[in-house]
């Protein structure tokens, strides 16, 4: 699932969860999600992360965000085990 996805299906409060836990606002996954701008490596991570949670938490509509569709280049992430 994209983070554009994601944020469309998850209730307000599930969006501030995934933005406040990433140390960022909702409006900054917007642009994220809209392609505006490129995740950290690390930000990715955390977003995956954190989408794994809340989709756990909600069983079956959600589901996680994968770190490489966040990333400017997915290449980085070959070879590194899923957190």
């Amino acid at each position: 699932m994209n983070l554009c996805r994601f944020l469309r299906l998850a209730t307000k409060r599930e969006r501030a969860e995934l933005a406040s836990a990433c140390n960022d606002s909702v409006s900054y996954l917007y642009q994220l999600a809209g392609r505006h701008r490129y995740a950290s490596p690390h930000l990715a991570t955390r977003i995956e992360q954190i989408s794994r949670k809340v989709a756990a938490d909600r069983s079956g509509s959600l589901e996680l965000v994968p770190r490489e569709s966040l990333v400017r280049h997915p290449e980085i992430f070959v070879g590194l085990m899923l957190d």
